[in-house]
């Protein structure tokens, strides 16, 4: 009687997705921040110096400021600039201008930019084509070409050395006209629409529907226009001449023509001009990048 040979047994298979769950996983550590912060707070930090080193020599005496090699930390603080500055100028006086011409010139272009961008963003009439690229091309037209002609209607209208001489020429800017009817045009119609179906004429539709959804675009109209009417200095020291009508750049201008040599009174005056501009900007930060980013894909 044949016998059979004895197979050797077989290992038993392993079944593959098993043998895959049972290795460990490997995962990449993950950073608690994002990795564009590792470039970003450098970037931050270098930019922020000037304004740091600023704000330490305001209130560090004149011989720290003055002394070779320059003090990084005040050895104690002093604020005798800043008395030196409200007592022996006109700083308030200053202030109170460029904060009047300022609110004025950003209600005016919030009011009638939205008026003007509404009106190209919706309404057809003839020539609306034509003048709306007649408007965009005098952004190109650089101020020391229109800032004479500017001067003689000032003159004629008797504004030259007044605060209306700095506010009616920034009543209403291109910028701010089209960047609210680019703005306008990323909205839905349909919202619109409903409205004039319920009866709404096309300045309440503008008041109670467009506008509430325009608040970033307003937000950036509002603190474009503070920044460059705030820091202006080229229109003001042609357009006043008598001191008390100055604007605060113009006034720390010829402050520290002045008193050059007391350098502590002079960073105190530049931290007074630079902290609104700053408190501002950070104030918009978020609604200014999200129209700025949803008004430029809509042309």
């Amino acid at each position: 009687m044949k016998t059979q040979p004895i197979q050797p047994a077989r290992p038993a298979r392993l079944d593959v997705p098993a043998t895959r769950a049972a290795l460990p996983v490997l995962r990449r550590p993950r950073l608690p921040f994002s990795p564009w912060h590792l470039l970003l707070v450098p970037l931050a930090l270098l930019f922020a110096a000037p304004l740091v080193w600023l704000l330490l020599s305001s209130v560090m005496s004149n011989a720290e400021i003055n002394r070779f090699p320059p003090a990084l930390w005040p050895s104690h603080v002093d604020f005798s600039g800043y008395r030196y500055v409200l007592e022996n100028a006109l700083f308030l006086r200053w202030f109170s201008n460029s904060l009047i011409v300022s609110a004025v010139t950003v209600v005016s272009n919030l009011l009638f930019g939205t008026l003007g961008g509404y009106a190209f963003a919706r309404m057809r009439f003839t020539g609306s084509r034509a003048l709306l690229a007649l408007m965009v091309a005098t952004m190109a037209i650089p101020f020391q070409l229109t800032m004479i002609p500017t001067f003689l209607v000032m003159k004629e209208l008797g504004l030259i050395d007044s605060l209306g001489a700095l506010i009616v020429p920034s009543l209403v800017t291109p910028f701010a006209v089209f960047l609210l009817r680019q703005f306008f045009l990323s909205l839905p119609r349909e919202l619109e629409e409903a409205a004039w179906i319920d009866g709404c004429s096309r300045l309440r539709v503008l008041f109670t529907i467009v506008l509430p959804l325009s608040r970033p675009a307003l937000s950036t109209v509002a603190v474009l226009t503070f920044l460059s009417t705030w820091n202006d200095l080229t229109w003001p020291l042609i357009a006043v001449n008598h001191d008390t009508t100055y604007t605060l750049q113009l006034g720390l201008t010829t402050f520290q023509g002045q008193h050059h040599t007391n350098w502590a009174a002079v960073m105190a005056g530049n931290v007074i001009t630079v902290l609104p501009v700053l408190l501002a900007f950070l104030g918009a930060q978020k609604t200014f990048i999200q129209s700025v980013t949803s008004s430029g894909l809509k042309g």
